[in-house]
């Protein structure tokens, strides 16, 4: 059987993205994203976790990234699970790491620019402030759940 990895991961990046240029000249992108998770513990307790996510963007992604990307920014990426191996120089010992190898990312929430969430896949960025429906809506807001009416919500129209 072949085996199959893909991950798609949402968040905030936990710090500015580090770009730099391998001996071979290639360009790689280095940046963690966190995502935070609420739950209800047996006791019906709410509880909060976050998880920290390394990625790592070869090329042309990995360079708009470390461009338009800052520590705190939203961010969606989808790509493969890769385990790399290395020997700690200062300890002698076997180190490892899971990380997601960027495929596609999209940028989320709003910036100070009024500008929309856009993004990158399939070998072009597609970057637009232009269009209509991100004239009509103030990506900087959260929405809150109390604000919404409840005659606007139907339950039976959610894909889950």
């Amino acid at each position: 059987m072949r085996g199959f990895s893909k991950a798609i991961i949402a968040g905030n990046v936990t710090r500015d993205p580090e770009m730099r240029t391998t001996t071979s000249g290639s360009q790689v992108c280095n940046f963690t994203i966190a995502v935070n998770r609420s739950y209800r513990d047996s006791s019906g307790n709410q509880q909060d976790s976050v998880s920290f996510i390394d990625c790592i963007a070869w090329g042309k992604p990995g360079e708009t990234i470390a461009q338009y990307v800052r520590k705190g920014s939203g961010l969606l990426v989808s790509g493969r699970l890769e385990q790399r191996s290395w020997d700690d120089k200062n300890t002698g010992q076997k180190r490892s790491r899971v990380e997601v190898v960027v495929d596609d990312f999209s940028f989320v929430g709003g910036n100070n620019d009024g500008g929309s969430a856009s993004s990158y896949g399939g070998g072009s960025s597609k970057r637009s402030n232009s269009s209509a429906a991100s004239n009509d809506v103030d990506m900087s807001d959260d929405i809150v759940p109390d604000d919404v009416p409840e005659d606007q919500i139907n339950l039976d129209e959610i894909p889950f």
